[in-house]
């Protein structure tokens, strides 16, 4: 009898229409990773969803940056700001 831990995984089936290019490309991964085509599709899914994930942060990073510079922030003005930010906050109660 094997036994299992956790819990079974839930599968969801789906259909999608690819152009043979990417079945060939899913193909061709598929055999390299040793996996089935289901599952180096999942990876190839989570790994953008990481890369789409690192993008924005990098955005909001370059923003950041581009805020800091256009504001000339220096650290003295920096703590200057979070001081008058936190005696504002003092006034706002618990």
């Amino acid at each position: 009898m094997a036994i299992t831990s956790g819990m079974a995984k839930i599968t969801i089936r789906s259909t999608f229409a690819l152009d043979p290019e990417t079945v060939e490309a899913l193909d061709g991964l598929a055999a390299t990773w040793d996996v089935s085509k289901s599952e180096a599709l999942r990876r190839i899914v989570r790994t953008a969803a990481l890369i789409e994930e690192t993008d924005a942060a990098s955005d909001a990073l370059a923003a950041f940056e581009e805020l800091r510079e256009r504001l000339a922030l220096t650290p003295e003005k920096t703590e200057a700001w979070l001081r008058e930010v936190e005696g504002l906050r003092e006034g706002w109660g618990p």
